[in-house]
């Protein structure tokens, strides 16, 4: 199954036309599907909110794309899980630095470090996709994540970047 498939599957993408007016806000509402699937609790989310605010912007991965994540080992970890949220404008992490924004947030929630990492390499091979990143930060409805995802379910694996070669 693939993550954009996965993310359909689990009711995990939510699809936001008012964006949040600071970073801590973002993370609050993109958290909000993992924690109605009983995947993470307001603990976690306080985490990656606390993470932030200690070490700064690092979970803005590449400009547009956010990242939230605490410990595989923190508190209030129910599951494993990443939840998808878009939102129509990119919130700014880092005052004045435009690679320090992200519009598409993928939350990450595991309960060891092995899952941590297998959903981080995942994630990574979505978004190394060629056009993802750009087809994900277009869509505004549930029904373009579907047609976004059969674009991408159809398209050879060579295409996608997924040759063995």
């Amino acid at each position: 199954m693939t993550m954009l498939k996965y993310f359909y599957d689990n009711d995990l993408v939510r699809i936001y036309d008012k964006t949040p007016t600071n970073w801590r806000e973002a993370i609050n509402v993109a958290s909000e599907n993992l924690k109605e699937k009983n995947i993470i609790t307001d603990e976690y989310v306080r985490e990656v909110i606390k993470n932030v605010e200690t070490n700064g912007a690092y979970i803005v991965i590449t400009p547009g794309v956010v990242m939230p994540h605490a410990l595989a080992t923190g508190q209030g970890v129910l599951g494993t899980g990443i939840g998808f949220a878009k939102f129509s404008e990119p919130v700014s992490f880092e005052d004045g630095n435009p690679d320090k924004q992200g519009k598409l947030f993928f939350t990450l929630a595991a309960k060891d470090e092995t899952q941590h990492l297998e959903n981080i390499q995942n994630l990574m091979t979505l978004l190394m996709t060629d056009g993802m990143i750009d087809a994900l930060s277009d869509i505004e409805t549930l029904a373009d994540f579907v047609q976004v995802m059969g674009q991408f379910e159809n398209t050879p694996a060579e295409q996608r970047g997924e040759n063995d070669g």
